[in-house]
């Protein structure tokens, strides 16, 4: 018995500060919820620092064509609809086809912050993974890129061609916000009377 007791007090340590360390990792996750810019710059600064480590290692181009197909994954599932109309017969909760159609918002499959998390936690890997030599599969990486450009075009032309027939736009710049109700003419102060 007392080898188990001996055990779990060493045992303890190490969840406590796991349980520490996750929670304040969270906390930090939380906290660049709200600031998209500031996420996405820092992720760039990783993204830059992954090339400039394949660059000047001239290798690991496996890793890097691995990173590109979960990316552009990634990306389409960013840039479809939670609810494809070609696959699933809705129930009322469909994009609308016409103008007459009820407006419905556009729901991504993988919300931006989840999206933002999952490149970045691929890098992160993609980068460690360089510091280890039997990840260094010699290829002709000529090849790798332009079998990656292909699958990048075909992918993004059905998905474009997807966008056009169902009509959704699934990014929000340039749409229109409502900004309340304005009174035309009068002013707060004026109406006291």
């Amino acid at each position: 018995m007392e080898g188990g007791s001996a055990e779990t007090t060493q045992q303890l340590p190490f969840a406590k500060w796991k349980s520490d360390f996750s929670r304040a990792f969270q906390y930090y996750l939380d906290r660049s919820t709200p600031h998209p810019v500031g996420r996405w710059l820092g992720t760039l600064a990783v993204a830059a620092i992954y090339v400039l480590r394949v660059y000047y290692v001239q290798g690991f181009y496996i890793v890097s064509y691995g990173l590109g197909i979960y990316v552009l994954n990634l990306l389409i599932g960013f840039l479809s609809p939670k609810v494809d109309p070609e696959l699933e017969v809705m129930d009322g909760a469909s994009l609308p086809m016409k103008g007459s159609d009820e407006f419905k918002p556009f729901i991504r499959r993988l919300p931006e912050f989840k999206f933002w998390y999952s490149i970045t936690k691929a890098f992160l890997v993609a980068f460690v993974m360089t510091f280890f030599s039997f990840f260094d599969v010699p290829v002709f990486w000529p090849i790798l890129l332009c079998y990656w450009i292909v699958l990048f075009v075909l992918t993004m032309k059905r998905q474009i061609l997807h966008m056009i027939k169902y009509k959704y736009v699934p990014f929000s710049i340039g749409k229109q916000k409502y900004t309340g109700r304005r009174s035309s003419g009068s002013s707060p102060s004026s109406s006291r009377d």
